[in-house]
């Protein structure tokens, strides 16, 4: 076969492969803009996420953003395993898709492959937030202390709903453990 027919027969399933793989934020969502890496570093406990393999089963998980000197951000996310009475923690790296005072990001946890992280609400003071990744299978609300305000939690979901995640299959987090 042809170098020039390999090429048109590898480039578009390329290009297939790379629009599967986007870190974007989904079709109709807008991340946060004035967003500022340094007040949104530390810690955050999960209050609720959709379902997913890589979190099933786990309680008290939180999320540890650390600035690099580089522009990246290092994040360490933690939970208890309750079938495996155990601590589980999973370490990787974050990266602006843009801008940095724009709220999307690319997170790898497994070497050269990223998914979204997209912060679709955040409070003024950095307390809660509302997170998505690329599709809207993925949407998770996040917040400094391992409890909610029921008015802010009614808001995020309604908010959520209105771009079209489906809150009703939302796992609300178990959030007992001591750190």
């Amino acid at each position: 076969m042809k170098p020039c027919t390999l090429r048109r027969l590898f480039l578009p399933a390329f290009s297939l492969l790379l629009s599967a793989c986007s870190t974007l934020p989904p079709a109709g969502i807008v991340p946060v803009s004035g967003f500022e890496l340094q007040r949104y570093s530390g810690k955050w406990y999960e209050i609720a996420r959709l379902d997913h393999v890589f979190e099933r089963g786990l309680s008290d998980v939180s999320a540890r953003y650390i600035p690099a000197p580089d522009g990246e951000v290092r994040v360490i996310n933690r939970g208890y395993d309750t079938a495996g009475a155990r601590w589980k923690q999973a370490e990787g790296r974050a990266r602006f898709n843009g801008q940095p005072d724009v709220a999307s990001l690319k997170v790898s946890f497994f070497g050269p492959f990223y998914g979204g992280y997209h912060v679709l609400a955040l409070d003024p003071d950095y307390r809660w937030a509302l997170v998505a990744g690329n599709d809207r299978s993925y949407l998770w609300i996040l917040a400094r202390d391992k409890t909610l305000d029921p008015e802010v939690k009614t808001r995020l979901l309604q908010q959520a709903a209105a771009l079209g995640f489906e809150t009703d299959k939302l796992i609300w987090v178990s959030q007992t453990r001591t750190d």
